[in-house]
This record gives C-alpha cells, sequence and structure tokens, in this order.
C-alpha cells in the first residue's frame, strides 16, 4: 500500500530533521546494506576455510598418534584451525564497506522484472488472476 502525499512530506521532514540532527548516524543508516561479495573475497574466504580445515585435521591426528607429548599445542592447533574456518566461512559470505556508488538503493526502484525472480511473479500472479 503506497504512501499517501501528506505520509511522503511526513516521512521526508523526519528524514531531513535526523540528517539534521545526527548526519552521522543518518549516514551509517542509510548505507547499511551489506553488497555481494566480490569473486576474491570469496576465493580468499575459501582459502581460509581450507588452511582451517587443515590446521584442524592436521591437529586431530598428530593427537591421536602422538604419546601424549605436547597434548596443549595440538589441542590449540586444532581450535585455531576450527576458527581460521569459521573466518573464512564469515568472510566468503559476507562483505563489508558501503554498496557500490555510496548510497543506498532508494525505496522507489523497482525489482527488474526481466530476473528470473520478475519471470515467476509474473507467472504467479496470472495463474491467481485466471481464477
Amino acid at each position: 500500500m503506497p504512501l499517501s502525499e501528506h505520509e511522503q512530506r511526513l516521512l521526508e521532514q523526519i528524514e531531513r530533521a535526523l540528517y539534521a540532527e545526527d548526519p552521522k548516524f543518518a549516514s551509517t543508516v542509510r548505507g547499511g546494506r551489506l553488497r555481494k561479495p566480490t569473486r576474491r573475497r570469496r576465493m580468499q574466504g575459501v582459502a581460509l576455510f581450507v588452511l582451517g580445515l587443515v590446521m584442524l585435521v592436521v591437529g586431530v591426528v598428530i593427537q591421536s598418534v602422538s604419546d601424549g607429548g605436547g597434548m596443549v599445542a595440538l589441542i590449540v592447533l586444532s581450535v585455531l584451525g576450527f576458527v581460521v574456518m569459521l573466518g573464512g566461512s564469515v568472510l566468503a559470505v559476507t562483505s563489508s564497506g558501503k554498496a557500490p556508488g555510496g548510497a543506498a538503493p532508494s525505496a522507489e526502484a523497482e525489482p527488474e522484472k526481466n530476473g528470473f525472480t520478475g519471470r515467476m511473479e509474473e507467472r504467479f500472479r496470472r495463474r491467481f488472476e485466471q481464477e
């Protein structure tokens, strides 16, 4: 349900007041969306994940074969491997920083209708309009 003109004016007034009162907070809120991770960032995350997995497995294998000497170091290696795996996973699926262009997408922008989801929405809409 779209906003009435009066509601839109009130919202714009609130937004202007927010920018005037606390511009740093307003810019933080506006640029708060995460962007899609780049291919390079994903590859770095995958490499870190694999490195952590190797560290974890090496720590567990050596710990099971050894006679008990240096157990603490091997446990630390395994735990550190897990932490590196977790960090690699987070790196691969997230990204930090501002959206490209420095601005958040406008609320009025409609999703692309030529994409797969747009076609599926149109099919769904047509199917239920016929009934």
